[in-house]
């Protein structure tokens, strides 16, 4: 009635015929025991059906429903699960290009692209614990950066916090994913804080002593701020040397607000106000649920002198920085000029523009600005890049300490 097959590549199938009609039924790679019992069952329901104690269903399938014993009308799928890289696509693909910012999606990306790499563009998005993303935090502090050095773990936050956000804000409420990310208790390999800001000089007696790595050398230039002479011969190497006028005019932007490199790129020409002499930035950190928010800074004479100059020049359109009317910018072609201006020079140890940042805010301080007005200026600061120029406050600690450690008058 039924006759049992292995073929070449070692799957099981029953041969069987019913009504005339010769039908397949495949088993798979199966012991054969199990397979000599599918065909008995088989054999055992199609006489049922011949009898008519069994109905077979309109469009069923034939094998199925005789191994299945009449359980089963067609073969049970499972729903695909979706992979990693086509969750990725999804949101790259759907998510409102208007709802990021440029620059925050182009790291995105890179940060895709090593989650991608490491944890499988192939892996399930069901399959993936807290052991696989602590996996990946393993593996990627073993890796180096552009620079060499192994990557720290704020990095490696950023790229957890990365998938995150798009699993859920974005994936969650679309029923793409089951549950919150699995990215709770993971465990990051510790690292040291970061030194307070310094001056040129104070980083070049420490480097001076020896016994520093290129790594903790760098890490010394990176916690550069520069002093406000400095400042001044900066601005006058970069107007001197500069390949585009509007360089000069973001070297001096920077120094002069804190206006960090992406609010210098989308600032607009009505935002300098030069009645009041302030300069209003457009700033996407303080509040990311709004699209913009705004803080006014003060504008410096020296400051309003190059804007005036630059706007007698500027080539046209709504935005501050350009080369051409309305073309923006981006952040990677700014970073390069920084770099054009800088190297073969005195000033090649700056590291971006985020030292000027850090210069003002230094600066602020150590001209005894209150700490609060220096916020309003900077915008969104965290409570550990405070700490980084806290020390420069001029006198409060030193009166602090001398008034706990005060000698006694002698007695006349």
């Amino acid at each position: 009635m039924a006759s049992l097959e292995r073929r070449y590549d070692g799957r099981f199938r029953i041969v069987f015929c019913h009504q005339g009609e010769k039908f397949f039924h495949s088993l798979g790679k199966i012991p054969e025991r199990e397979a000599r019992s599918c065909k008995d069952r088989l054999e055992e329901n199609l006489r049922f059906v011949e009898r008519g104690l069994l109905e077979i269903p309109p469009g069923a399938d034939l094998g199925v429903f005789l191994v299945s014993g009449g359980k089963l009308n067609q073969k049970p799928s499972l729903e695909k699960s979706m992979t990693l890289s086509e969750l990725f696509a999804h949101y790259q693909e759907k998510h409102p290009a208007a709802a990021k910012e440029e620059n925050t999606r182009y790291t995105e990306d890179i940060h895709i692209r090593h989650l991608s790499r490491l944890i499988g563009e192939k892996t399930a998005v069901r399959a993936i614990t807290t052991e696989t993303l602590q996996s990946y935090v393993d593996a990627r502090s073993k890796e180096a950066g552009r620079r060499g050095e192994l990557l720290s773990h704020v990095t490696i936050k950023k790229e957890i916090g990365t998938l995150a956000s798009i699993w859920n804000k974005w994936a969650l409420p679309q029923a793409f994913v089951a549950g919150p990310s699995p990215t709770k208790s993971l465990v990051y390999h510790k690292v040291k804080s970061k030194p307070p800001f310094q001056t040129w000089k104070q980083i070049e007696r420490q480097i001076s002593r020896g016994g520093l790595t290129a790594i903790e050398e760098k890490e010394l230039w990176n916690s550069l701020f520069l002093t406000l002479p400095e400042i001044d011969e900066l601005l006058q190497f970069v107007r001197k040397n500069s390949r585009r006028e509007f360089v000069c005019v973001m070297f001096c932007l920077a120094a002069h607000t804190g206006a960090r490199r992406s609010e210098i790129l989308r600032s607009r020409v009505d935002d300098f106000d030069f009645v009041s002499e302030t300069v209003t930035l457009r700033e996407k950190k303080r509040d990311r649920s709004k699209e913009l928010t705004f803080r006014t800074v003060p504008m410096s004479p020296y400051l309003k002198q190059v804007m005036k100059e630059w706007f007698v020049k500027h080539p046209g359109g709504q935005l501050t920085i350009s080369e051409e009317p309305g073309k923006p910018l981006t952040p990677q072609l700014a970073a390069h000029h920084f770099r054009w201006t800088v190297d073969g020079s005195t000033w090649e140890k700056l590291l971006g523009w985020h030292v000027l940042r850090h210069s003002f805010a230094s600066n602020c301080a150590a001209k005894g600005i209150d700490q609060r007005i220096i916020d309003e200026w900077m915008g969104h600061q965290t409570e550990e890049m405070r700490k980084r120029y806290r020390h420069l406050i001029p006198s409060t600690q030193k009166d602090a300490i001398r008034s706990v450690f005060a000698r006694p008058k002698k007695a006349s």
